[in-house]
């Protein structure tokens, strides 16, 4: 069966409109997260908070600025300073191999922390559900996020050579740029959710068909 590929086009038309449409809700968030994140553990809830808010702008959803204190962000930080181990120990280990690996493998892996959030799966099975659904992918993720840092730079440049406002358009187009960049993550991840939960479903049926073939047998 051949491998379903992102659309580039469409992924960035949906993060240009989710990300404006999150603009306001987004700054505040993040505001709110610099304000906090010299406090330890709270800090590691409102990072936590942050990937379940790219989730859900990804998901054309309007995001809550305060979501990030929620408790249940500080579910299973266990589980997630294990992943964040294994996600940069195995980059690291593959950047030996003379870095090309290190950058396929940054891209395989590069939603594992949304599918451990989202799915609720192990450290281990989280970075095999990426792995697995961005195969066949990695090319036109990299092409995707190459045409946005393009764009970004070119938008900035026009910005920068304005006299007088230059410096405040800037900012105002970083701030912008870096909510759309959010949620084009966004809509790659509900993307790659979809494929995920194909996975998942197959396996679920495989085990039934085990348990079935054991039942009977017995």
């Amino acid at each position: 069966m051949a491998t379903e590929k992102l659309d580039i086009m469409q992924t960035i038309q949906d993060g240009v409109r989710y990300g404006l449409k999150n603009f306001f809700p987004l700054l505040l968030m993040v505001i709110l997260y610099m304000v906090t994140v010299w406090i330890p553990y709270l800090n590691v809830g409102t990072t936590i908070g942050l990937y379940k808010a790219v989730i859900r702008i990804g998901r054309g959803e309007t995001i809550d600025p305060t979501a990030i204190f929620a408790k249940e962000n500080f579910k299973d930080l266990s589980g997630f300073f294990l992943l964040l181990g294994l996600l940069y120990m195995g980059i690291t280990v593959a950047c030996f191999f003379l870095f090309i690996p290190g950058i396929v493998m940054g891209i395989a892996w590069g939603f594992a922390i949304y599918f451990f959030l989202d799915k609720k799966v192990s450290p281990l099975k989280a970075l095999r559900l990426s792995y697995d659904t961005t195969f066949g992918n990695k090319w036109r993720i990299f092409f995707l996020g190459f045409i946005c840092a393009v764009v970004i730079g070119f938008l900035s440049g026009i910005c920068a050579a304005i006299p007088k406002v230059g410096v405040v358009l800037c900012l105002l187009v970083a701030f912008l740029c870096a909510a759309i960049m959010v949620a084009v993550e966004g809509v790659m991840y509900n993307f790659f959710s979809k494929k995920a939960d194909d996975i998942l479903e197959d396996k679920r049926v495989e085990i039934i068909e085990e348990i079935d073939e054991v039942i009977t047998e017995a």
